[in-house]
C-alpha cells in the first residue's frame, strides 16, 4: 500500500493542490478510468472546502490533513480538520434536484455529492473536528463485488 500525506493551510487557494495530489495518487493505479479520478477529485474538493470553512469560521491556524492510501483494490482518501464539527442530523434538508425552488439554494450539495461520487463516504465529527473518508474502488473490485451480489 502506498500512502501520500498532504497538510495544507486552511485557505481556498490550496484546493487546486489538494485536487492535483489526489488525482496524481489515483493515476498511479492504471485501471482507474479518468471519470472515476474526476469523481474522486470533486468529492475531495467538497470535503476540503468544508474543512477550510470549518477552520475559517474559527480563525484556526491548524492545517488540514489529506491522506491518500492506494491499495490493490481501492484508493482511500481521508480529509481531517480541527473545526468544531457538526451533527449530520442538523443539516437542512434540501428540495429534490428537480424541484422548482431548488435553484434558490446555492449551498448544501457537498455531502450529497461526496456520497454519490465515491463508492464509500463516511463522516465522523465531534467538537474536536471532522474526518471525511472517501473510497473509490478499482473497476476489477467493483465487478467482483457486483458479481458476488448476483449470486
Amino acid at each position: 500500500m502506498a500512502e501520500v500525506l498532504l497538510e495544507i493551510p486552511a485557505r481556498p487557494d490550496y484546493l487546486a493542490l489538494a485536487r492535483q495530489v489526489v488525482a496524481a495518487a489515483a493515476a498511479l493505479e492504471p485501471t482507474f478510468r479518468d471519470e472515476r479520478i474526476d469523481d474522486l477529485r470533486i468529492a475531495v474538493s467538497e470535503a476540503t472546502t468544508n474543512a477550510i470553512e470549518a477552520h475559517s469560521d474559527l480563525s484556526r491556524a491548524e492545517r488540514i490533513v489529506i491522506r491518500c492510501n492506494l491499495d490493490d483494490d481501492r484508493i482511500e482518501v481521508e480529509v481531517v480538520d480541527q473545526g468544531l464539527g457538526f451533527d449530520e442530523d442538523d443539516l437542512v434538508a434540501l428540495p429534490e434536484a428537480t424541484a422548482p425552488d431548488r435553484l434558490e439554494y446555492e449551498r448544501g450539495l457537498g455531502i450529497p455529492l461526496m456520497r454519490v461520487l465515491a463508492d464509500e463516504a463516511d463522516i465522523t465529527s465531534d467538537e474536536e473536528g471532522t474526518a471525511v473518508r472517501l473510497v473509490v474502488y478499482t473497476p476489477a473490485h467493483r465487478r467482483a463485488t457486483q458479481a458476488g451480489d448476483q449470486d
